[in-house]
């Protein structure tokens, strides 16, 4: 993973397959300095070679395909260690989840999210 920038620097990837919930995300962390890259689903993001400029990751779990626990441990077999943090309806399908910095139901708080990706970044870098 590269080096964590500062948050104006920081480049957040958001991945959820509900095309309102990557509008919203995108606004927020966009107008709290960050730099954001949508995408709706785990391929697509990780055919994007995205991973390799994500310094941190917000996802669902519960997505077509590739869930969002297994893009996680996907990313950890790889040798990725993006500070993820997940935003489900279903928050107990995240108990045991190694590696993972926050489990946040959905709806979420906007200032919550921004607080756990600020820790996020802080212990990664």
């Amino acid at each position: 993973m590269p080096d964590t920038p500062m948050r104006d620097k920081a480049t957040i990837a958001v991945v959820d397959d509900d095309e309102s919930v990557r509008t919203a995300l995108n606004s927020l962390l966009r107008s709290s300095g960050y730099e954001v890259r949508t995408y709706c689903g785990a391929m697509e993001f990780l055919v994007s070679k995205a991973p390799a400029q994500t310094h941190c990751l917000v996802c669902d779990i519960q997505m077509p395909g590739m869930s969002g626990i297994e893009l996680h441990q996907h990313l950890l077999e790889q040798g990725w260690r993006i500070p993820t943090l997940f935003i489900t309806a279903y928050p107990q399908l995240a108990a045991n989840v190694p590696g993972l910095v926050a489990c946040l139901p959905k709806p979420c708080d906007g200032n919550n999210l921004l607080a756990c990706i600020d820790v996020a970044l802080r212990q990664s870098h």
